[in-house]
This record gives C-alpha cells, structure tokens and sequence, in this order.
C-alpha cells in the first residue's frame, strides 16, 4: 500500500474521495483570472458556484479529458487549477511543524513534488465527470472576514456528496488552501502521513518519497 496515501476506507470509497477531491478542487480552478477580475471581490460561494459550471462543462464538451489524455488533464490542472490555490500555505499546513525549521531550497522542493504528487494523483479523476453538479449552500460568514468555508454538494446520480472548502482572501483575490470531502479535510491527511515520514527519515527523506512516488506515477502513465 503507498504508504503516501494510507487509508483504511474500503477502495471504492477511496477511490470516490479521491476523483472528487480533484473536483474540489477544479471548482477552485480559474478563480480570478484576468478576463474574470472584477472592481469589487467576488463573494467565495458565488466564485465557487460560477467557476464550478465552468471547469464541469470544460471537461464535459472536451472528448480527449473525458477520454484520459494524461498530458491534457495535467495541463488544464496545472494551468488553470493551481495558480489559484494558495499552494505554499497548503504545503506548510501539511508539512505541519516541521515547515518552520526547513530550509528555503527543501520549501521549495517540498512545494514542487507535493503540487506534481496532487496533479497526478488527482488529474485522472476529471474523466469521471458524467452528470455532477455542484451545488453551493449560502455562505455564512462576516463581510470584512479574510477565511471562510464555502460548504457545497456535488449532485448526480445517487447520494448527493459533501463538499467543502477553505479559502483565503489574499490581494490576488480568494485562494483555496484546502478541502472537506466526506468530512475528510485533505491537508489533515497529508500531515499526518508526512509527519511520519519525517519522524523517521527527515524533511529530505520526506522530499526523495514524494520523487520516487512522483517517479513511479509517471512511468505507469
């Protein structure tokens, strides 16, 4: 079992988590790009519900992602998901305590193979788009707040999923940094997993896992 993804859920469940994660995800995706950016900020549960349509139809009118063309997956995931995360707070979150004492060259290396891990692990995911929507609740949270949690549904066929998310207002407009799928936060399950890792063999060991990991997920592609 990858011991970078260690789960004692029944592997359909797994499975499940994982492709809606990466919809948590792509519902975060083209946040505020320039065509989109308006005068004043736009509230997170209608960016949500609006991006949501829109990454949802991309992947629905666009038969090489529905088909699993790797290199387009990752492409659109790469370009239009993750420059709108906040991924340096994401990756401190999961490194946890251990982020404070590591160098500014392990931050960076430690950013660069957890965002290549995220991509590959979660890109296949967007073939399973069918019939999902994403349903937004009304956010409740105080006009001046720089956190909110944007909780959601995807509906389609069968029950409908929880789906929540953390973002952050920062001056390129609200980021996401993390995401609840089934009650499962997944920053929290990366701590824990890369907590271990470090116990036993250091921030660097932790680095060469996630390559080897890295590695190995791009020679079965």
């Amino acid at each position: 079992m990858d011991k970078l993804m260690m789960t004692t859920m029944d592997p359909a469940v797994a499975t499940r988590r994982r492709w809606l994660a990466a919809l948590a995800l792509g519902a975060a995706a083209w946040a505020w790009a320039p065509a989109a950016r308006a005068q004043t900020l736009e509230a997170p549960d209608a960016l949500i519900q609006r991006v949501a349509t829109e990454v949802f139809d991309t992947v629905k009118r666009d038969p090489a992602l529905r088909a699993g063309d790797v290199a387009r997956i990752s492409a659109l995931v790469d370009t239009k998901l993750m420059p709108h995360v906040d991924f340096e707070r994401m990756t401190a979150s999961a490194v946890g305590r251990f982020w404070r004492s590591a160098t500014p060259e392990q931050r960076q290396r430690l950013m660069a193979e957890f965002k290549t891990l995220l991509v590959r692990t979660y890109s296949g995911a967007l073939t399973q788009i069918n019939d999902q929507t994403l349903v937004v609740r009304p956010l409740r949270a105080a006009a001046d707040a720089t956190e909110v949690v944007v909780r959601s549904e995807i509906r389609g066929k069968g029950e409908p999923v929880q789906l929540d998310y953390r973002l952050v207002r920062t001056p390129q407009g609200w980021k996401v940094y993390d995401l609840n799928v089934m009650g499962v936060w997944l920053v929290d399950t990366y701590r824990t997993q890369f907590a271990q890792e470090i116990n036993a063999r250091g921030i660097d060991g932790l680095i060469a896992t996630l390559a080897e990991r890295n590695r190995s997920n791009a020679q079965r592609s």
